[in-house]
């Protein structure tokens, strides 16, 4: 049986109930050339416990552990590494003096495969001349960034000196110190509230700036500042209203970082520094919601904070309720209530699709013992979690009664790392008169059951219901009938309206080309810069089999980075013989300017994805290891191991090495390569 590394987190080798790191100070150099960051960390501790020895644990993965000192750097500090133990990495052991005080100096580098830093050639960014680095530290890749304890159960606050090459200007999850010249290539960075590991963040690169409020800032390339300023022009209005909600904004900045085409994500909550992808840059403010939910992380996820992943809805499940009713206070109560229907059917695709209605990773409360939180990433504890909300709101007397308890959830538990029990807890002495509708909750069937939830929240379908007609209309009419669509149809829907009315078209039948061609004709769908949309519409016309549409595919996956665009169309692509010879040749010529994560990826879990669904298991395996065994192993050997994830995370019967082997001339198995074995 697989034993969690720790009693408190089974992600996590540290033990924080021995000693616990209240700061740390970084002193790193930035190193394109050879993609590494090396320098020192200066870890300031707690000891919880006196002992005869002691011992401080920390995660580390794929980190040189050059030296420890103490304070004074008089007296080296005995360690040792631990066994690596698949992607956790290893815990580094140091042996502490009895008559030690409370703070010691780590001399380490980072490995250029460090899973935490992004290191992007000029040719993946907007200006295409200068170098670009970017670190994702969720859920557990701070340990590769620097030895800490990399369990959102501690929390500590950081300072940073951070030293890069000439022309390039550096950012952290921290306030900046307003004092460094223009042309310096060191930067300093404090952050005086303490955070969990996996929100230290840092990027580097040719970067500019614009005010778009009286405590905010974008920041990009030069070359999408301007889109980046009109687009985020509204960011103070979306943090007004989210104080009115959650209380007052604690962080002091609040700053976005619109990064290179090449990021593969939505957003990413790092405090005083909010990441977002430049999908989000339609022209018309319509994308702002992942702003919204960022803005939500402000205080729940990073103020409160889930005290282990598998606590993960705690941050995530508040985050979009909150996200929704910043929307609804600002656009209207039925257009949150759209959103959570969109919500609702993203959960049911996922568990009904992605998983099975039995799967671990569709409950709430997850047992995550042996699984690294990025294999059971899913919009799970999202939705199913603002679903439990939206639920109790509705069952607790509405709006009006619900509200406070937000407020009164930040006040109790900032600063804060939780577990479900805890807020179990506040939620019944919040609605102490209210506890015999409380006791009626299905509170086993939400927390510990797989598949979607016991109960459905009621919503207004008054939105969706205008969209879904114009989708019928589409679906059930002849060629001959085209005539009575008209350019108006569209024009008093707002974009996620646009979305759902595609959306439904999508899950349907294919559309004949005629419609195609009178759809683009009336609503001008082609010139729609809007990703969400513009996605959606090319994927309507592969499905069609339109040949234009492959070219315009390519050219948007050419053009973004952000897996949840380019995995699909490559997909569906792939699946249409006709695209499919020109959707691996552009991959395979497009590589080197994507994202390490989007590349790997799109070439593994959507193959074995799609493999798996057919059970055709064998041949899947049976073609990687010919792959292996062919031209660049290296790559075939990330293929292999990501589509053996995917198998293990999406489930089928037991397979063995035996089974899938490749043979050699002479009928007998060809042996893998070392690394595989």
């Amino acid at each position: 049986m697989i034993e969690p590394l720790s009693p408190n987190d089974p992600s996590s080798f540290s033990f924080p109930d021995q000693a616990i790191i209240n700061h740390i100070h970084l002193i790193l150099h930035v190193n394109f050339s050879e993609k590494l960051v090396k320098g020192s960390a200066i870890l300031d501790l707690a000891w919880i416990t006196d002992s005869n020895e002691k011992l401080l644990i920390l995660d580390t993965r794929d980190l040189n552990i050059i030296s420890v000192f103490d304070e004074d750097r008089q007296n080296t500090l005995e360690f040792s590494l631990g066994d690596k133990v698949g992607d956790f990495g290893q815990p580094l052991t140091i042996k502490v003096p009895l008559d030690y005080t409370k703070k010691l100096v780590i001399d380490y580098s980072t490995a250029p495969n460090s899973t935490a830093l992004q290191w992007l050639a000029p040719e993946q960014t907007s200006g295409k001349s200068k170098p670009y680095l970017f670190t994702q530290c969720q859920a557990i890749h701070a340990r590769s960034l620097l030895p800490c304890q990399d369990t959102p159960a501690v929390k500590f606050t950081y300072s940073a000196e951070i030293t890069v090459p000439e022309g390039l200007k550096a950012l952290m999850s921290a306030i900046r110190n307003e004092d460094e010249t223009n042309n310096s290539s060191v930067f300093r960075f404090q952050q005086d509230i303490p955070i969990p590991s996996y929100l230290i963040a840092l990027v580097v690169g040719d970067l500019e700036s614009r005010p778009i409020g009286p405590r905010s800032r974008v920041w990009s390339e030069k070359e999408i500042i301007k889109a980046a300023e009109f687009e985020f022009t509204g960011t103070e209005k979306l943090l007004a209203t989210a104080e009115d909600l959650m209380g007052p904004y604690v962080w002091k900045q609040y700053d976005l970082l619109v990064l290179p085409p090449s990021f593969p994500y939505g957003g990413m909550e790092n405090p005083c520094l909010t990441f977002v992808t430049p999908t989000l840059l339609a022209g018309d403010r319509s994308l702002v919601s992942v702003v919204a939910h960022e803005i939500a992380h402000s205080w729940t996820g990073n103020l409160i904070t889930n005290n282990n992943p598998e606590h993960f809805w705690l941050n995530e499940g508040h985050t979009v309720f909150v996200e929704r009713k910043i929307s609804g206070r600002l656009y209207g109560e039925s257009f949150r209530h759209l959103q959570a229907i969109n919500g609702w059917d993203a959960l049911n695709e996922t568990i009904n699709k992605e998983y099975s209605p039995k799967h671990e990773f569709t409950k709430l409360v997850p047992n995550l013992t042996g699984v690294d939180p990025d294999d059971a990433f899913s919009s799970v504890p999202y939705e199913k979690g603002s679903a439990l909300l939206m639920y109790l709101e509705e069952k607790l007397g509405g709006p009006e009664a619900f509200e406070p308890f937000l407020k009164g959830y930040v006040k109790r538990f900032q600063y804060r790392s939780i577990n479900t029990s805890d807020w179990k807890a506040f939620l019944y002495e919040f609605f102490s008169s209210k506890q015999d509708i409380l006791d009626q909750i299905d509170w086993n069937g939400w927390f510990n059951e797989p598949g979607m939830p016991p109960n459905k929240p009621t919503f207004d379908d008054t939105l969706l219901k205008k969209a879904s007609d114009l989708a019928n209309r589409w679906i059930s009419c002849s060629n001959d009938q085209l005539d009575e669509f008209k350019c108006s149809d569209l024009k008093e829907m707002q974009p996620l309206q646009v979305k759902c009315f595609l959306t439904d078209i999508f899950k349907k039948e294919p559309l004949s080309h005629e419609k195609i061609e009178k759809m683009n004709e009336l609503y001008n769908m082609s010139s729609i810069i809007n990703s969400e949309i513009r996605f959606l519409w090319l994927r309507i016309g592969i499905r069609a089999k339109v040949a234009k549409f492959a070219d315009k595919a390519l050219e948007m996956v050419n053009q973004v980075g952000r897996m949840k665009f380019v995995r699909p169309l490559y997909r569906d692509l792939y699946e249409w013989e006709d695209s499919r010879s020109a959707a691996i040749e552009n991959f395979q010529k497009m590589k080197a300017q994507m994202h390490i994560l989007t590349a790997t990826m799109n070439a593994t879990v959507e193959a074995s994805k799609h493999y798996l669904s057919k059970k055709r298991i064998p041949e899947l395996l049976q073609s990687l290891t010919v792959g292996l065994l062919a031209n660049e192993p290296d790559d075939h050997i990330e293929f292999l191991i990501c589509c053996l994830k995917s198998i293990k995370i999406h489930g089928t019967d037991k397979i063995t090495w035996d089974s899938f082997l490749p043979v050699d001339d002479e009928g007998g198995q060809k042996p893998f390569k070392s690394e595989v074995e």
